[in-house]
């Protein structure tokens, strides 16, 4: 059994306590449910408190939360058994500005914490989000992902390394992306 991390945030964007959802989980056998059985049951119970402005989002964080304290996953594993790390920043700027610092900053770069970059790296957008995406010699992915907050003076920035194979690799890669200056 692990501890989920982030019990506070899910109680608080639930609008459920963590003892709660845990006594109701239980209680259903949740245990027994694959990951999109248990995501389809936690945002059916957010719905009906109707307390959740994005509970889509809260139920698959519950989800995640539960298998973590019933062993299942680990913190920072996928429901595939890869591990990942997202590493959020608020910058200055529209997407557009925080895109452009962010591909100034990493042009010529060829390694990240020494992992050679084996798939080059791409630019793409939505009307609400900038991209830029690149794989890395183990395997891994990076996408940074890019959405201008509601102020329109500030966006926010996300590194999402996904495909990691060892739980080790998480605070390790948590470390260097925290670190890394834009």
């Amino acid at each position: 059994m692990t501890k989920p991390s982030n019990t506070k945030a899910l109680e608080t964007g639930s609008g459920i306590s963590w003892n709660e959802w845990v006594t109701y989980l239980d209680s259903i056998n949740a245990s027994e449910l694959d990951h999109t059985a248990l995501a389809v049951k936690t945002l059916e119970k957010i719905r009906e408190t109707g307390k959740s402005k994005s509970p889509e989002w809260w139920a698959q964080g519950v989800a995640v939360a539960y298998e973590q304290h019933i062993g299942r996953r680990k913190p920072g594993q996928r429901c595939d058994g890869d591990y990942s790390v997202t590493v959020s920043k608020t910058i200055d700027g529209d997407m557009d500005n925080v895109l452009e610092k962010w591909v100034k900053r990493v042009d010529g770069i060829s390694k990240f914490n020494g992992l050679k970059i084996s798939r080059e790296p791409s630019v793409s957008q939505t009307e609400k989000w900038r991209y830029w995406r690149c794989g890395l010699e183990d395997g891994s992915t990076l996408s940074v992902n890019i959405q201008t907050k509601p102020n329109g003076e500030k966006s926010g920035l996300a590194i999402n390394h996904d495909k990691l194979s060892e739980a080790e690799d998480v605070e390790k890669w948590r470390g260097f992306w925290k670190s890394f200056e834009i």
